[in-house]
């Protein structure tokens, strides 16, 4: 079962997403806007969210771009457009999969499914084979810092980390490399999986990971930024 997040402004489409979600198990909540939908995910925890493109508030791609500043929850879009150059456009904005209108039930639950496989096997799996600075129990220990991707947990100063999946992946792949100056280029190919983006959302992201490390980019302590160049993760001095 997933807890999905329906975004569709046509009642007549949304009912019938949630009645066919629901039937197949799935916990089901919808919105009808982009705002109410970002709303929903800073405040929800959701599996995966079914975007439709035409919303009233906001362009869907713009929806995109904003679900992505708050949250690395996998995005299926639902659009009637099937211009070759948009849907790449998506996919390079973020979204995890695309479906053209009209589509099937099954054919939804089948890229659901293979999204939320992806989702959980871009954790530990994707991570496992760099040992480089883990000990012999596979745990990423810098400075304070416990890092286990096997078990997808992390520790500062002993106490466990509330880290959302992109925020974990960000710091697991920085703990392969302490003190190793990691370009934003290549932060967005391993850690995204995307070959381009916006830096704006690596920005984001490190500066909810040093929030949660206690820390501010004007006062590091283990992630420094180095302009024009990228990040590196190394112990407090």
């Amino acid at each position: 079962m997933a807890h999905v997040l329906v975004v569709e402004d046509d009642q007549f489409v949304r009912s019938a997403l949630i009645r066919h979600l629901t039937e197949a198990g799935h916990s089901v909540r919808s919105v009808g806007t982009a705002l109410q939908a970002l709303r929903e995910v800073a405040q929800i925890g959701f599996d995966v969210v079914i975007l439709d493109l035409g919303l009233p508030d906001l362009d869907g791609r713009e929806a995109l771009k904003m679900l992505r500043g708050v949250t690395d929850v996998p995005v299926i879009i639902a659009t009637a457009r099937d211009d070759e150059g948009e849907i790449v456009r998506l996919l390079n904005d973020g979204a995890d999969d695309y479906l053209v209108k009209p589509f099937s039930v099954e054919h939804l639950s089948a890229r659901m499914a293979a999204v939320l496989r992806r989702a959980g096997g871009n954790g530990a799996n994707g991570q496992s084979g760099h040992g480089g600075t883990g000990g012999g129990d596979g745990v990423l220990r810098v400075g304070g810092l416990a890092v286990d991707p096997l078990r997808r947990l992390a520790q500062l100063d002993g106490t466990q980390l509330d880290l959302t999946r992109r925020e974990f992946d960000l710091l697991a792949f920085l703990a392969q490399r302490p003190g190793v100056v990691v370009s934003r280029k290549e932060l967005l190919t391993q850690v995204w999986r995307q070959s381009y983006g916006d830096d704006q959302t690596i920005d984001v992201h490190l500066s909810w990971l040093r929030r949660k490390l206690g820390e501010t980019a004007a006062r590091p302590r283990y992630l420094h930024t180095l302009r024009g160049v990228g990040v590196k993760l190394e112990p407090p001095v």
